[in-house]
Formats: C-alpha cells, sequence, structure tokens
C-alpha cells in the first residue's frame, strides 16, 4: 500500500513530534509512527528513511515553534524586565500543550533521556539551548541598560542562573512537582538578579 492519497508530510512531522514529545525517542515504535501518522512502515520508510530521522525532523519543528514562542514572550515591550521574565518562567510550567500536564519541554525530555549518546540529536539539543541563553542575555542587558537591574552579579553567571533554573522548572514540572514551590523558586532566582525596580514595587 502506497501513501494516502491525502498524505501531507508537515501533518505527519507535527503528529511524530506530538508522539514523540509523549513518550520519547526509545519508547516509540516504527508501528507507534505508522498507527499516529497513518502510515503502513513501507510508506513511512519511503517518506522518512527512518525513524531516526523523522525524530530529527520532529525535533527540529518543535525548536523552531518553541523558539519563536520564547522569543515573542521575552520581548519586554517596555514592560519591567522581571516582570516578563517571571511571567515567561511561570507560563513554561503553567501552560501544557494540548492540555496535557506533566509534558515539559521536548528539547530538555531529549536531552535527559538521550545526553550525548547521539551527536545528531546533541547538536540539536545544545543549538535550542543556546537560543534560550541568548534570549536571557538580551532580556538581561535590556534590564540593566535601563536602570531596571542592578549591575551584579556577572552577566553570564546571571544567564547560567536563569537558564539551569528554566531547565530544572521543565523536569520539575514533568515530574509533577507542586506549582507553589517551583513558583517560589522562580522568585528566589529572579531576587538573586539584584532588581532595583521590582523590588521596590514588590
Amino acid at each position: 500500500m502506497g501513501r494516502p492519497r491525502q498524505f501531507d508530510e508537515q501533518d505527519a512531522v507535527n503528529s511524530a513530534t506530538e508522539l514523540f514529545w509523549r513518550r520519547g525517542y526509545y519508547a516509540t515504535s516504527v508501528r507507534d509512527l505508522g498507527d499516529a501518522l497513518k502510515l503502513t512502515p513501507s510508506s513511512l520508510y519511503r517518506t522518512f528513511t527512518d525513524k531516526h530521522t523523522l525524530f530529527l525532523r520532529a525535533l527540529d519543528h518543535y525548536r523552531s515553534t518553541d523558539s519563536a514562542q520564547a522569543e515573542q514572550r521575552l520581548d519586554t515591550g517596555g514592560r519591567p524586565v522581571c516582570e516578563v521574565l517571571r511571567e515567561w518562567m511561570l507560563w513554561l510550567i503553567t501552560c501544557p500543550a494540548g492540555g496535557e500536564p506533566g509534558r515539559g519541554c521536548f528539547v530538555v525530555n531529549t536531552a535527559t533521556e538521550l545526553g550525548t549518546a547521539d551527536d545528531q540529536i546533541h547538536q540539536r539539543t545544545e543549538a535550542a539551548f543556546e537560543v534560550t541563553r541568548r534570549a536571557l542575555r538580551s532580556v538581561l542587558v535590556e534590564g540593566r541598560a535601563r536602570g531596571e537591574l542592578s549591575a551584579g552579579p556577572d552577566l553570564d553567571d546571571a544567564v547560567e542562573l536563569l537558564f539551569t533554573t528554566v531547565l530544572g522548572l521543565r523536569v520539575r514540572e514533568r515530574a509533577g512537582h507542586d506549582l507553589d514551590r517551583l513558583t517560589a523558586a522562580i522568585d528566589v532566582a529572579i531576587r538573586a538578579l539584584g532588581p532595583t525596580v521590582c523590588a521596590n514595587n514588590d
């Protein structure tokens, strides 16, 4: 059997992304993918070569979508930087895709599942992490330039603090940890930046 007549490759990548995101790489079989994409194994292989290639496509699709959302939400638009950062980090742990709680971030999930075992996947997860670091750095630079954040700590250290906090939040959200405790961690991380305007507004 060949492809369905109305086969749409991007729709198939979207469906594969959802499946890999929920289950992970190893727990998703070719049969699972065929069922989700409504493709026979032969059609799936003919279109995407193999499971690994389709996973890379899914990861790239997620990265492009996630980066666009992060860029939009970290655009201050003249609002206080610490307020924007806090809202973004809360959004990461309170708005599950498709109404499914505990999914975490596909990139973070992949990094924790596969680590450095696969070079192509590792390059993609590290590239995604670097996008987050750059976005955080841009926000902090803006905050300091506007006098909303104090001069210390060191900017690179501050970026790493927030980046590590974000990754930890995504893992803990996936583990179903209490939202109040995660919110408290967010507030502590932001206070560690030495915010002046936010502190005055508390």
